[in-house]
């Protein structure tokens, strides 16, 4: 509001380039919210991504006006406080078109771009025009270097802010999120930030007449992971078909591979797994039970942890081999074929499945006993005093925070 009423007191200096930006801000919200692609694989039983599609026009323009110091050879006129104004006239106005055609919106990466706008806003623009940026580092290559580890440095903010977000909106670890989304910096951060360096740098020597020109490859690397968010969409809906296939033969009952991948996601989430790994326990999870095909028999409501040992064994081992022939990646596979072993000789992603399927089959299988909430605390004291060879401690205490918030699984 600050910003606001300072640029509606002062006016808008250099209309002509706030005009140009703010246009590039607006279409890079509007095509990020118009006709999104599917979200990734998010959260359980199909929670989207919190992280949503990267908008990186917007991100890239909000950053070059704010690192912005001259413009044609001329010092550019505005300051940090008109940044802020034309960073978020221009996000509000590319929310008009979503929200005319019904699409959601999400106001938490406006809120975002604003702030890290602003934050190398007020990194550079003082400095500039009071001079001591030149008088410090010249107008050769140090200027160069300067901006890049400013930019460098706001992507760093950006992605704390982003964790925290996400953070408060789902309840996941704070530590693995920040963690995936520093992963994510070295591709369309390394891009966004790379553009809007030299989007300031050239319209600072040339006009604003390249701006549209460095627009081009993001426009492409934002049509190429809507492309990639697209296939891995269909890729996940694929496997989920395959997993069906015990419920459509009558082995395991109707969502079952469903709540058990979901659940093993969050269970995962909570131990502090990055997102590929979280990817492979999720396949494995849907599939886990696909071994139960080779059985003539099936067991009653699909529940193999009452089977003995060396049944469940030979259903798993079955199960491994069937992953392997439809060209899913071999550590889901792994999983799948691990999940009846002694829990000390598993990996973590067999762990959390054994422990989660254990669960699910004890509150909703021929075992379960009363209520739901009833059924949930008896599941846990049984997976509970089994941790001496079956369970994972850790993964059964993972499992019961989970369950705590209510939001997986059936509340307590």
């Amino acid at each position: 509001m600050v910003a606001l009423v300072w640029t509606e007191w002062h006016g808008v200096r250099q209309a002509e380039a706030a005009l140009a930006f703010g246009a590039l801000i607006a279409v890079g919200e509007a095509i990020r919210c118009v006709e999104a692609p599917p979200a990734l694989a998010g959260g359980g039983g199909g929670v989207p991504d919190p992280r949503g599609e990267p908008a990186p026009l917007a991100a890239a323009g909000a950053l070059g006006y704010a690192l912005l110091g001259r413009l044609g050879g001329e010092p550019a006129g505005h300051g940090v406080l008109q940044v802020v104004t034309v960073v978020v006239a221009a996000s509000l106005a590319g929310l008009v078109a979503p929200l005319a055609l019904g699409c959601p919106v999400d106001p938490g990466h406006t809120a975002r771009r604003v702030l890290t706008a602003a934050f190398a806003a007020v990194c550079f623009q003082p400095l500039h025009r009071t001079g001591r940026l030149a008088d410090w580092l010249g107008h050769g290559p140090f200027i160069v270097g300067y901006l890049l580890a400013l930019l460098a440095l706001t992507a760093l903010c950006d992605a704390v802010l982003a964790a925290a977000l996400a953070r408060a909106r789902t309840g996941w670890p704070y530590g693995p999120l920040l963690r995936d989304e520093l992963r994510s910096l070295p591709g369309v951060g390394a891009a966004v930030c790379a553009t809007a360096a030299v989007m300031a740098l050239t319209v600072a020597v040339a006009g604003l007449w390249p701006v549209p020109v460095l627009a081009v490859p993001l426009l492409l690397i934002q049509y190429s992971y809507r492309r990639y968010a697209g296939i891995r969409a269909t890729y996940r809906q694929t496997i989920a078909s395959l997993a069906r296939a015990t419920e459509i033969a009558g082995y395991t009952p109707t969502g079952h591979a469903r709540e058990v991948a979901g659940l093993s996601r969050a269970v995962g989430r909570e131990l502090g797994l990055s997102e590929p790994r979280l990817t492979v326990l999720e396949y494995a999870a849907l599939m886990h039970d696909i071994g139960q095909l080779s059985l003539v028999d099936p067991v009653p409501a699909g529940a193999t942890e009452p089977l003995p040992a060396a049944e469940q064994r030979r259903i798993a081992l079955l199960g491994g081999a069937v992953v392997r022939q439809t060209g899913v990646p071999a550590a889901v596979a792994l999983v799948v074929e691990r999940q009846a072993d002694p829990y000390r000789e598993q990996p973590l992603a067999a762990r959390i499945v054994r422990a989660v399927n254990a669960y699910t089959e004890l509150v909703s299988g021929p075992a379960a006993e009363g209520a739901a909430g009833v059924a949930a605390l008896r599941a846990l004291e049984r997976l509970r005093l089994a941790t001496a060879r079956d369970f994972d401690p850790v993964v059964v205490e993972a499992l019961a925070t989970v369950l705590s918030r209510g939001v997986y699984g059936r509340p307590r």
